[in-house]
């Protein structure tokens, strides 16, 4: 077995550091916002975030185990380790990979804390100063997710009109890109299995796509989301049907597992078509982008095994000429660690912002500003991410944690 363990140890004494802890915390927002800290005998930690979900903090736990001693400087030998230590038990992919990639956003932010500098500037350099955004919308009252399980609105909630109501808003919050999910409960009658949609559907999607589209014009860019629901026939007709509208992507529309037929699909329309969230590591891309089957591909880093993955992933969809748009439902916290990542990588077009409905979701950071601002991030000139959680904040909303957690801070 190949042995990842830090047997080149030498370096200048000042960068011979060595991890105390992993901890993490749970905290509720619109999804379960899983956040790392990573500490270390320098008393300076790192801030991290890994996607949402149950057994992440069990998992980083167990991984906890082999870090403590590792020099957290050596970020991507430190994923590989983490990778190798659970190979045989699901490490290469699926919650174990969204743990580890929890582990390596925050090595980031304290690897640019310990040598004082931003972590774009780790990742290769900065090609942008801000970050576009879209804002990831829904029609009135018509979705929320608890535990992963969809629990979807009245059907009032799915009229056209309400879709152009959200849109409207996002327009006068100064986005220029928005992207609705087009998936409804009538998808799932008279059979809710089988994936497939009826005339009636298909139709009352067009509308629907076609009331936002009108609404918005060249004003800003729309994109929808299927949430890999529909069976290939479905997809045929489903992606004919919106084929004469200007949409910025149609995401998702097969189910994930299956790169050829989604290939297929591509190969059948003009539409652009968008895909990735649902996919870990580098490997796991190559049959996407090597033949074709994506027009915008949607790795998300808190999952996919973090930002040096997604920024190989991203250098393999530049050499297809394939525009990366990262998937993000985070807290501010991976917002930010991503959005590091999209100054750093050049066929980055947008980041999504999927936090709208949460109130308090700016609080949870030490920082007078918003995160967000005329549809951008800006990007800190700060050491590590530049940003801090607020702690009370963290508390108050926390449904869970470990013991160290809150202590060191942010330092």
């Amino acid at each position: 077995m190949r042995e990842y363990g830090n047997r080149a140890a030498r370096r200048a004494p000042e960068r011979r550091v060595e991890i105390t802890g992993v901890e993490t915390c749970v905290v509720e927002g619109n999804f379960d916002w899983n956040l790392f800290r990573v500490h270390t005998d320098a008393g300076v930690t790192g801030l991290g975030e890994s996607y949402r979900g149950g057994a992440v903090d069990a998992i980083a736990a167990y991984l906890d185990e082999f870090l403590v001693g590792e020099n957290p400087l050596d970020v991507e030998r430190l994923f590989r380790l983490m990778v190798q230590e659970t190979s045989g038990h699901g490490g290469t992919t699926g919650k174990v990979v969204t743990a580890a990639s929890g582990v390596e956003i925050a090595l980031w932010d304290l690897a640019g804390k310990l040598l004082g500098v931003p972590a774009y500037q780790l990742l290769g350099g900065k090609y942008r100063d801000e970050v576009p955004v879209y804002v990831d919308l829904h029609a009135g009252e018509s979705f929320a997710v608890d535990h992963g399980a969809a629990d979807y609105g009245d059907a009032d909630a799915y009229r056209p009109e309400a879709y152009v109501e959200s849109a409207e808003g996002a327009l006068a919050a100064n986005f220029s890109a928005m992207k609705f999910d087009l998936d409804t409960p009538a998808d799932n009658d008279p059979d809710p299995v089988n994936g497939r949609l009826t005339s009636a559907d298909v139709e009352a999607k067009r509308a629907v796509v076609a009331a936002v589209t009108d609404a918005v014009g060249t004003d800003a860019e729309v994109a929808f989301d299927c949430h890999w629901d529909y069976s290939f026939d479905s997809a045929k007709r489903l992606v004919g049907a919106l084929e004469p509208y200007d949409l910025m992507w149609l995401e998702d529309v097969l189910p994930p597992e299956n790169a050829r037929a989604q290939r297929e699909l591509a190969r059948s329309t003009s539409l652009p078509l968008a895909t990735g969230e649902n996919r870990f590591r580098v490997h796991e891309f190559a049959e996407l982008l090597y033949e074709f089957g994506v027009d915008v591909v949607t790795p998300d880093p808190t999952t996919v095994g973090g930002l040096a993955e997604s920024k190989a992933i991203a250098s393999r969809a530049e050499e297809n000429y394939v525009t990366v748009s990262p998937h993000n439902v985070c807290s501010p916290v991976g917002t930010m660690a991503v959005a590091h990542l999209c100054a750093a990588v050049p066929n980055v077009g947008h980041l999504e912002y999927h936090a709208l409905d949460v109130p308090w979701w700016d609080d949870l950071l030490d920082r007078s500003e918003p995160l967000i601002a005329d549809g951008t991030v800006s990007v800190p000139e700060a050491p590590g991410y530049g940003i801090a959680l607020d702690d009370e904040v963290a508390r108050e909303h926390a449904t869970s944690w470990s013991d160290g957690f809150f202590e060191g801070g942010d330092a």
